[in-house]
């Protein structure tokens, strides 16, 4: 059995939630550009003050994106573009 289009960037930004996810890099990995910007700009605009909370969205969506079947991480992010949470 395939994996639908789009199924291979679950692990990428699953990880990179949970690793990274104050950096915003997550969502780079999924195309959503504005809001990983937002995501980084908070954290380093604040000189690191909002990096406990933007690095608390980044685990919760990693820990949902790996939760996720193939084809519902592709129904949700990558067709029909659930840009958070």
């Amino acid at each position: 059995m395939t994996s639908p289009p789009g199924a291979e960037k679950k692990i990428d930004a699953g990880i990179c939630g949970i690793l990274f996810g104050w950096l915003g890099i997550h969502k780079f990995i999924l195309g959503y550009i504005p809001e990983g910007t937002i995501l980084l700009c908070a954290s380093l605009l604040t000189c690191g003050c909002l990096i406990p909370i933007t690095g608390g969205i980044g685990l919760i969506e990693g820990i949902i994106y790996l939760a996720k079947t193939d084809e519902d991480f592709v129904a949700t992010y990558i067709t029909n573009k659930r840009n958070w949470l």
